[in-house]
């Protein structure tokens, strides 16, 4: 099934393109886009441990299912005061 990914402009640079399109096996959760993604763009596996994945504009666990078409965001958490 193919997945679509939008990743934020910190993890975009790692990968070199905001937008990205994976294929995944039937009944494919969260952790295993995660770690689809950072085999395919080993740039991008340092900041995959600490995103925040959306899917369907809902935080998303990594046990999540996912559904053939399903869009996934994948935000780096913001940190200030």
């Amino acid at each position: 099934m193919q997945i679509e990914v939008r990743l934020d402009c910190r993890l975009a640079g790692l990968a070199g393109k905001p937008r990205l399109r994976v294929e995944l096996a039937d009944g494919a959760t969260v952790a295993d886009l995660l770690r689809c993604l950072g085999e395919t763009y080993p740039g991008l596996e340092s900041g995959l441990t600490a995103a925040l994945p959306i899917v369907h504009g809902n935080h998303a666990t990594t046990g999540q299912r996912l559904s053939e078409h399903a869009e996934v965001a994948l935000l780096m958490p913001a940190a200030g005061g």
